[in-house]
């Protein structure tokens, strides 16, 4: 039996090395799985999220990682889609009941059954996972492994955001964080709203600065006030205080979207803070976003070649990757982090 190597999380922890680097057996595709070899895997806040205790409880020990992209290694019975050699991605969405009114209506992403890659089933820190063949995606010949993987997650979730903000062209945009998601948000929201101005929240005067650097028209901290109010605002932050913020910057009935799986515990945040006639008088909205469909990262993929979207990155080794968790955990980032696993 060929053994492969991986990062594994056995149990929820808070500690700088929450993965251990092991071996096993290779994984064997079942009926209608692929079993991919693993060229790259990007790193998400979610997998912060999940080694913590902040979601959904995750079925342990798994192995982290939900932005795959490899080849077709070996097909399982009844496959019919992949051949042996195909460059494939692997999303947040592992698979769907493919039966409920939400899936039939394409919203899969609100499935009860949904499962995430990475948390509820094995995902990308390994040599080689397996997955179900209708949840993999062509992965288009323009990208490398590195560049294409955040764009399964970072760049599927926040297109489903930029979708739901609603806007249309010339109408002001904000970004309130500015990490792997909303760098990708802002490089597609130009393409498709040339006359959008796009206002930036973010902490870091890096992170202002990158985002200056991409073409925002203005980046200021999390509290500051925009030059003007805005349409819609993406929130892709883990805290609470700059969705007060954020409301603030609305328009009367501009939208909040907040990209996030989860906020921090709401016994850190002060509720007094929230005040009914600046924060959300005059039909303002918050909708949060829960997961991604398939069609969500497919249409992406189709947006990032068409607008040349290159993700900024840097690439870990595999046995790295506690690394570059604890680094994106404090928000030492410019772009995307991904781990690099083997040759695309």
């Amino acid at each position: 039996m060929k053994i492969m190597q991986l990062q594994v999380l056995q149990d929820l922890t808070r500690t700088r090395t929450p993965l251990i680097y092991t071996d096993t057996d290779l994984p064997e595709p079942q009926e209608n799985e692929i079993l991919i070899k693993i060229s790259t895997c990007g790193v998400c806040h979610t997998e912060i999220d999940e080694i913590e205790g902040r979601t959904p409880p995750p079925v342990l020990p798994v192995i982290p990682g939900h932005q795959v992209v490899g080849r077709v290694f070996k097909l399982g019975s009844g496959v019919s889609r992949w051949q042996i050699g195909d460059r494939v991605g692997v999303a947040w969405i592992f698979s769907a009941c493919g039966v409920c009114a939400y899936c039939k209506t394409g919203f899969e992403n609100l499935c009860s059954d949904f499962r995430a890659t990475g948390r509820d089933a094995n995902g990308g820190y390994a040599e080689y996972m397996t997955v179900p063949e209708q949840y993999a995606y062509l992965i288009p010949a323009e990208f490398s492994a590195a560049q294409a993987a955040p764009l399964l997650c970072a760049g599927a979730i926040g297109y489903r955001s930029l979708r739901l903000t609603n806007i249309k062209n010339g109408q002001s945009l904000g970004l309130t964080g500015f990490g792997a998601s909303a760098h990708l948000v802002l490089k597609l929201a130009r393409y498709i709203f040339p006359d959008t101005r796009i206002y930036v929240f973010a902490r870091s005067a890096k992170e202002r600065d990158f985002a200056l650097e991409l073409g925002a028209f203005w980046a200021g901290e999390t509290e500051r006030s925009a030059p003007q109010k805005l349409h819609a605002i993406i929130d892709t932050t883990p805290v609470w205080n700059p969705v007060l913020y954020a409301m603030e910057n609305l328009i009367p009935g501009g939208r909040l979207i907040i990209n996030a799986i989860r906020k921090e515990d709401v016994d850190k945040f002060d509720l007094g803070k929230l005040n009914y006639s600046r924060h959300l008088w005059l039909e303002k909205e918050i909708k949060s976003v829960a997961n991604v469909t398939r069609q969500d990262v497919q249409e992406f993929l189709n947006q990032a070649v068409e607008a040349d979207i290159e993700p900024a990155y840097q690439e870990y080794d595999l046995a790295d990757a506690n690394q570059a968790l604890m680094e994106l955990k404090e928000r030492k980032i410019r772009g995307a982090k991904v781990i690099r696993i083997s040759d695309d």
